[in-house]
Order: structure tokens, then C-alpha cells, then sequence
């Protein structure tokens, strides 16, 4: 209850109850309101800014363990990174490798996402760059882990056929060493025996008497038994499969035709010296894949070590081809 107060009258020289006009009680009470308001707003906004709700801390401690469960998400993904590159380098120089594959080239295994906007709907928020990069790249181990498991796929393929596969690749001579008379031409540019002038030798020459029998040098399937090439004479393309095919030019007689099926060592011709040629020779290419390669690294199975290099010396020397 409040004090009554009471003031002294000079006129009636006695005391008198105080009574305060309306008006200012009315001022007195909204200056107090309007006092009391402003610190209470100032409260409310120094509260607001320098300390956190309850919900606000337990959301920043969620938000913390967030960075943190991202962190660990980034270092987990970058060990599975290594261990996926790891893979990848084994696939392409040993597994592609045993089996003739082309490996993976590096622009389809480490291709990125297209679309600029892919990542927008994670844009504005505080750890943004964060999960924008983790996102990502998880997205590249997928993908890459996807292709990884469809090169193997691949590989499984490829081991199924691993007989077909070596019974497949040209690796004996076209003729045997016992038939050979003289010094082999090899591949590469050798002095043309009619132009006379230096020009790509796309295979090997092996001189030999004509009727010399000429064998296949891989399974396969007769592509063509013609005199119609350019150059070749009468001539067979067999086609081995696996990206392989092997010609033989220059014969005095094909006793193969188009469509047959022939096996490694079965004789598809005999030597001659038909087409553009010097003498009696067989003319042998091995295509890979739509390129003429170097033949002398497949005929592993019917030479000793010794005899391969003797074949190596003698068709590296620049000498005149017979075609």
C-alpha cells in the first residue's frame, strides 16, 4: 500500500493531503512504460545476439557434429579414392593387359557430371562449400566405381574366352623356318624392289621356293580369297576376332575360301609371286583393331629364343623388301 504524503499550507498554516494531478500520474506511468520497454527490447536483442536459446545451442551442437560426421565422410571417401585408383591401375596394365584389352582411357574414368545447376538445391546455407564438394564427390566414386564394375564385367567375359581368346591371336610364322630361304624383310620403311624409292612396308616379307605351304596363324574366319587388292596378288584376310586380322599375299594358289573356318597351322595357300613382286615370297600383315603392327612380336609359339632373334636382327636390317 502506498504512503500517504501530505505538504504544509502556508495560507491556513495546517497540513494537507498531497493529492498528484492526473495528468501527471498519466506522464508518469508512460515514461515508465516507455523506460521499461526500451531496456526490455535492448535485453531482448543483446540476449538474442550474444547468447544462444536452448534449441539454438542444441542446434549448433548438431550443426558441429554435422562438420565433423563430413569431415570423416571426406577422409573415408579419399582412402576409397586410393584403394579405387589402386583397382583401376591393376585393371588396365595387368587384367586388360593378359587378355588384349584396350584399357579405360582416363577422360571416360574420371569424366565429371554435366549441368551447371547439378548442386543448386544445396546453395545458402552455412557449410554449403562443404557438402557441395563431398557431394560431388561421392558422385565421382560412383560413377567411377561403375565403370570399374562394367570394365570386370568385361574381364570375366574375356576369361570365359581366354582358350578361344589364344587359340585366336596370330602367333606362329606364315611359313615354317625350315621352309625359309634367305633374309626375311621386316616392317617398317624398306626401298620398293619396282619403284625403287623408300616407303612404308606394312608387314613382313618370307622368301621361299614357290608351293612353299602358307598356314594360318591364328583360328579364324576367311574374310576374303582374291586377287582383287592392289598389289597383293592372289591373296587371304583372315579375321581372328578380338580387334585381330592377318593377310597373306603374293600366293601361287588359295586353297581357302570366304566364310571358311580354319584353325592355327592349317595351310591356306602356297608361295608365289603374284602381284607386285620381286620374287617368290609371301607377304604377311597383322592388323590390329584397323592398324597394320609391327608382325614380329607374334610368332612366340613355334620360334626357340635363339631363332627369335636371328628373325629380329635379320628383318631390322634396311634393306630392299620383295613387294
Amino acid at each position: 500500500m502506498s504512503k500517504v504524503r501530505y505538504k504544509y499550507n502556508t495560507k491556513t498554516l495546517s497540513y494537507e493531503k498531497a493529492v498528484t494531478p492526473l495528468r501527471t500520474r498519466v506522464f508518469r506511468a508512460i515514461s515508465f512504460l516507455g523506460t521499461a520497454s526500451v531496456i526490455g527490447v535492448i535485453s531482448v536483442i543483446i540476449a538474442f545476439r550474444y547468447f544462444d536459446s536452448p534449441k539454438e545451442k542444441q542446434l549448433r551442437r548438431e550443426m558441429e557434429k554435422m562438420q565433423i560426421q563430413y569431415d570423416l565422410l571426406n577422409k573415408r571417401m579419399n582412402n576409397l579414392a586410393v584403394v579405387l585408383d589402386d583397382l583401376e591401375q591393376r585393371d588396365d596394365n595387368v587384367y586388360r593387359a593378359i587378355f588384349e584389352a584396350e584399357p579405360i582411357p582416363d577422360d571416360i574414368r574420371k569424366s565429371g557430371f554435366g549441368g551447371a545447376d547439378r548442386y543448386n538445391d544445396l546453395e545458402g546455407f552455412t557449410y554449403s562449400q562443404l557438402m557441395i564438394s563431398t557431394t560431388q564427390k561421392m558422385d565421382q566414386l560412383a560413377k567411377q566405381m561403375y565403370i570399374q564394375s562394367k570394365s570386370y564385367d568385361e574381364v570375366v567375359k574375356l576369361a570365359e574366352n581366354k582358350e578361344k581368346l589364344l587359340s585366336s591371336i596370330p602367333s606362329i610364322m606364315p611359313i615354317s623356318v625350315k621352309d625359309l630361304k634367305g633374309t626375311p624383310s621386316g616392317f617398317g620403311y624398306r626401298t620398293h624392289p619396282i619403284y625403287k624409292i623408300v616407303k612404308m612396308h606394312t608387314g613382313m616379307d618370307f622368301n621361299a621356293v614357290i608351293g612353299t605351304p602358307i598356314y594360318a596363324t591364328g583360328d579364324g574366319v576367311v574374310e576374303r580369297a582374291d586377287a582383287e587388292a592392289s598389289g597383293y596378288g592372289n591373296h587371304v584376310v583372315i579375321n581372328h576376332g578380338f580387334g585381330y586380322e592377318t593377310l597373306y599375299g603374293h600366293m601361287s594358289k588359295i586353297m581357302v575360301a570366304p566364310g571358311q573356318q580354319v584353325k592355327r597351322g592349317e595351310v591356306i595357300g602356297l608361295v608365289g609371286n603374284t602381284g607386285t613382286s620381286s620374287g617368290p615370297h609371301v607377304h604377311y600383315e597383322v592388323i590390329r583393331n584397323g592398324n597394320k603392327i609391327n608382325p614380329i612380336s607374334y610368332y612366340f609359339l613355334d620360334l626357340s629364343p635363339v631363332e627369335y632373334q636371328q628373325i629380329i636382327q635379320q628383318s631390322s636390317q634396311s634393306n630392299q623388301s620383295f613387294d
